[in-house]
């Protein structure tokens, strides 16, 4: 099976998106599927609040590894395999 997402389409195929995305009232937390084991990032350095610094602050407190990706770039994950494909900036945390 195939699966895609862009933006909060792949954060939440993660366990956590982290306290910072959580911005609705009333939510329970920020877990989500946690179909695979790392959480993402997205649009690092796209917007003047994606910095690798901000990525680094998001993800100190997560528990689980993570990846500050850009729009160039893409994680694929095969079998429990994880494989970012870049021809941008990117960067693994925790």
């Amino acid at each position: 099976m195939v699966w895609v997402g862009v933006s909060a389409g792949s954060m939440v195929m993660t366990p956590r998106i982290g306290a910072d995305f959580v911005q609705w009232p009333g939510a329970p937390g920020d877990g989500t599927l946690g179909v695979v084991d790392f959480s993402i990032f997205p649009h690092l350095d796209a917007f003047p609040d994606n910095t690798l610094a901000d990525a680094q602050r998001w993800a100190a407190d997560l528990g689980v590894p993570a990846y500050a990706i850009d729009e160039q770039t893409a994680i694929t994950v095969v079998d429990g395999s994880v494989e970012v494909v870049s021809e941008g900036r990117w960067t693994k945390l925790g």
